[in-house]
């Protein structure tokens, strides 16, 4: 993925906590277990041995991907956000036009989306189609189970 990853102060110290562990206390893990397993014979036929390797490539990965994310971060403050329209970081109420159901979102970047906590991706099909209304605007939005209509009743910070 390239490109700026938006983000809250929180979401970046969680990342970089993660970042953090994953090379104080994964990556010696890691080099343990292979030593570990290089200590048991014949590497040709060594079955621990190639899987602790392979869960060390994954790990690398793994911290690369993450490191390139922080690279590209940009910190998101509640103070900035305009609220005249739906963007990142703004709380939305819509009303869903074909149940009359209202919800209330909160729009994160993808590394911050938890549906169970009411955080929804600006890059999911919801997210997209609530970006840049304002307060009485209709959303048409394709998902996967058709297309829903929200109309968007308040936007907060």
């Amino acid at each position: 993925m390239s490109g700026i990853t938006y983000l809250t102060k929180e979401a970046l110290e969680k990342l970089r906590g993660e970042l953090q562990r994953m090379k104080s206390i994964d990556r010696p893990a890691a080099s343990r277990a292979i030593a570990e397993a290089r200590e048991k014979g014949d590497l040709k036929e060594n079955a621990e041995y190639d899987a602790a390797k392979e869960s060390q490539g994954l790990l690398e990965a793994k911290i690369q991907r993450l490191e390139a994310d922080l690279a590209n971060v940009r910190i998101l403050e509640e103070g900035n956000i305009d609220t005249s329209k739906v963007s990142i970081l703004t709380k939305v109420t819509v009303t869903n036009l074909s149940n009359k159901k209202q919800s209330t979102y909160h729009l994160v970047s993808e590394k911050e989306a938890d549906l169970k906590l009411g955080k929804i991706s600006v890059s999911s099909p919801i997210g997209k189609g609530l970006l840049g209304k304002q307060v009485g605007e209709v959303a048409d939005v394709i998902v996967p189970a058709g297309k829903l209509q929200f109309k968007v009743e308040n936007i907060t910070v």
